[in-house]
């Protein structure tokens, strides 16, 4: 039995032959770790490892799911995750009594966690190779730290208008300091109302603001320039960056530079290759 971060116990008495992931970084590691003939639904952002997918049922968005077309799959592992995919879905998926794992991974070392976890429910060695290459990347970017502890001031936004990013408390700012950055927005919560984000007005009491996620602060050019970043990544993912963007942030003076979302936001096994080009990237900007 696996405890997912619902706190619920989840159990295969058998290695699943029917998956429905709900998840494109847990679609993507299902078929890593068992192939993607185990996987009976996916959502239509479930499009890695390319080519392998093309033939599996979409069920959905990973924001709205279409919970009879799961139903309909009769599956016997359901992968949801507690930040991507809605609540009121993967609760229904939960009420119909289908085994549904949440995973939350916060840190890269939450994220080899659920890699064994996973692992666990699939019916997979502990030691399967993909599993093995991303405990492997992630002691070598740990061992590197502990002799060289600099690190690269940067600034990663996550969407545009407003413009936003993500404070020390989520998996990809815990990943660039893995790999040698700091998040120049990592002690800023997010507050409300957006006015109160950008500075404008007084913020809400924390009584008010309740159990809203504050983890992805909503910020001014002006103040990402004011925490003083030494570089700007840009994502392709979840909005889209590109050369039209780079003007936006060419005010502040620092390289400006593209790079993977699925490298900075993906949790799975896709990590074995995505720490170290993303510490390549912060090594390269450091010593430019």
């Amino acid at each position: 039995m696996i405890v997912d971060a619902l706190g619920r116990e989840v159990g295969t008495p058998s290695a699943p032959e029917r998956v429905v992931s709900l998840v494109p970084s847990e679609t993507e590691t299902v078929a890593e770790l068992a192939g993607a003939g185990r996987l009976a639904g996916r959502t239509r952002y479930c499009v890695e490892p390319a080519g392998a997918l093309e033939a599996v049922p979409v069920v959905g968005g990973t924001k709205k799911i279409d919970v009879q077309a799961v139903l309909a799959l009769r599956p016997d592992l359901v992968l949801a995750n507690q930040e991507e995919n809605g609540r009121a879905d993967v609760q229904a998926l939960i009420d119909a009594g289908l085994p549904v794992h949440v995973s939350f991974p916060r840190s890269v070392g939450q994220a080899v966690e659920y890699l064994h976890a996973l692992a666990e429910l699939l019916h997979v060695p502990p030691d399967v190779e993909p599993v093995v290459r991303v405990e492997r990347a992630y002691a070598e970017a740990r061992q590197v730290l502990r002799s060289d502890p600099a690190r690269l001031r940067v600034f990663v936004p996550i969407w545009k208008d407003p413009l936003m990013t993500f404070d020390g408390r989520t998996f990809p700012s815990d990943l660039l300091d893995l790999c040698g950055a700091t998040n120049v927005f990592a002690d800023r919560p997010r507050r409300y109302p957006l006015a109160a984000d950008l500075g404008r007005a007084a913020p809400l009491s924390p009584e008010r603001v309740g159990d809203r996620d504050t983890r992805y602060p909503r910020v001014s050019i002006e103040e990402v320039g004011a925490r003083g970043p030494e570089a700007v990544l840009l994502p392709d993912e979840p909005y889209e960056f590109g050369e039209r963007d780079r003007a936006d942030f060419e005010p502040l003076g620092v390289p400006v530079r593209f790079t993977s979302g699925r490298d900075l936001f993906w949790y799975g096994t896709r990590l074995a290759g995505a720490i170290p080009r993303i510490r390549s990237l912060v090594g390269t900007l450091r010593h430019a």
